[in-house]
């Protein structure tokens, strides 16, 4: 298991997925049950460390996203 940093780039709370964008660019794949507080939902913007595991499909996705930084939430 390899341990990252990104930020959330896009996440769909009714369908609960969404991807992370590493600092090299590399855009992975993560389901809302991977969010490590337990909350299954997260601010686009949001900066995480995350683990990256072999995922269902033999694609690498990341896994037990934990904020670093809490993303603003947009204004209303």
């Amino acid at each position: 298991m390899e341990t990252a940093t990104g930020t959330v780039t896009d996440f769909d709370d009714a369908a609960g997925y969404g991807t992370v964008t590493d600092s090299g660019g590399e855009q992975w794949f993560f389901h809302c049950t991977a969010i490590a507080d337990g909350t299954r939902t997260i601010q686009i913007g949001t900066k995480v460390a995350f683990d990256l595991v072999a995922g269902r499909l033999g694609e690498w996705e990341a896994s037990g996203l934990r904020p670093l930084q809490v993303a603003e939430p947009p204004p209303s």
